[in-house]
């Protein structure tokens, strides 16, 4: 449906650090991104594929990267134990806890998921969809 995500970061090596220890958990792998023109990134893919991916960037017009107010990216999480994974080593790295993994019976029966912010403020929900399973 997608081709790529992309946040904005303050200090790539720290966000780096961040998204290899939540993606670690989600079974996505950090990609070389060869020189293309735009700012310094890092990038992420499920494991063996080449799409969809998530970036992150030094914003390209120089200026501090901010979050922006109801965006949020959610990632699919294969089990329940691998949401409470994500969000355990999320908020270890330094992320702020936007909602303790748990049941989400107003989305659906079966719906289990996190939410945390990032180290620049983005927010992330990682989720469990068996609800439609």
């Amino acid at each position: 449906m997608y081709s790529h995500v992309t946040f904005g970061c303050s200090d790539l090596e720290q966000a780096t650090d961040f998204y290899d220890s939540v993606f670690g958990e989600l079974g996505f792998e950090r990609r070389p991104v060869s020189p293309d023109g735009g700012p310094a990134s890092a990038c992420w893919v499920p494991a063996g594929k080449s799409l969809p991916r998530f970036y992150a960037y030094i914003p390209f017009d120089g200026k501090t990267a901010t979050p922006g107010n109801g965006n949020m990216v959610a990632f699919s999480a294969s089990s329940r134990e691998i949401v409470d994974a994500a969000y355990k080593v999320a908020l270890m790295a330094g992320a702020k806890d936007e909602g303790a993994p748990g049941e989400r019976i107003h989305y659906g029966v079966g719906y289990y998921g996190a939410y945390f912010r990032d180290l620049d403020g983005n927010k992330i929900h990682v989720v469990y969809r068996g609800d439609i399973e």
